[in-house]
């Protein structure tokens, strides 16, 4: 995952130096996780579509204006929230969704192969487990473990307590263990699940 300094970097350069190809980079690097995320808000493809072109066309224009952040990353996941639910109530969607009612498409999980070598079938079960989560859990599993947050930045974007996200995480681990049953089988997967971020 592309580093939070790294970010700053690159919005620094594209601030300064009005730099193309950092904006390229940038765009590059956060638009698949940001689509996923206003798609899970919108359920709709190219709704969330125009509000991640919407998102990094106000960095461009505003761009003379942008600053360091703590945390860019958070930063535009909720610039991308804000635009989904923008684009709700544009589209005359006053009933905003509840986080229950939030999907996700967990495609790939990432686990870092120094630490684990997973074969092909036990990923597959691991996938489908995380795909048996219900939406609440699973978003923020998604969140979490696939786009790097940490739980009290999953909370503050998801605008719920970190305690919430703490519980979610662990009904998440609970069911995936449960699910694969491999506690004692393969312990070095059951410590990378239940590491806390």
């Amino acid at each position: 995952m592309i580093s939070d300094n790294y970010i700053n970097q690159l919005l620094e350069s594209i601030s300064v130096r009005d730099c193309e190809k950092s904006y390229k980079e940038l765009f590059i690097a956060l638009h698949d996780k940001l689509y996923k995320f206003a798609y899970a808000i919108l359920k709709s493809a190219e709704d969330a579509e125009e509000v991640v072109s919407d998102l990094f066309i106000n960095v461009w224009v505003k761009r003379k204006s942008l600053k360091p952040l703590n945390n860019p990353t958070l930063y535009l996941f909720i610039g991308a929230k804000n635009y989904a639910i923008n684009r709700l109530k544009l589209n005359k969607r006053n009933i905003l969704p509840q986080l229950d009612e939030l999907t996700t498409n967990l495609e790939s999980i990432y686990f870092n192969p120094e630490e684990l070598i997973i074969s092909t079938e036990l990923s597959q079960r691991i996938l489908a487990a995380i795909n048996e989560l219900p939406p609440k859990c699973k978003i923020i599993f998604k969140l979490v473990k696939e786009d790097g947050l940490k739980y009290n930045d999953v909370a503050q974007l998801l605008e719920i307590s970190s305690k919430t996200v703490e519980s979610q995480m662990a009904i998440a681990f609970r069911r995936i263990r449960q699910c694969l049953e491999f506690k004692n089988e393969f312990p070095e997967i059951h410590s990378i699940l239940t590491q806390k971020k």
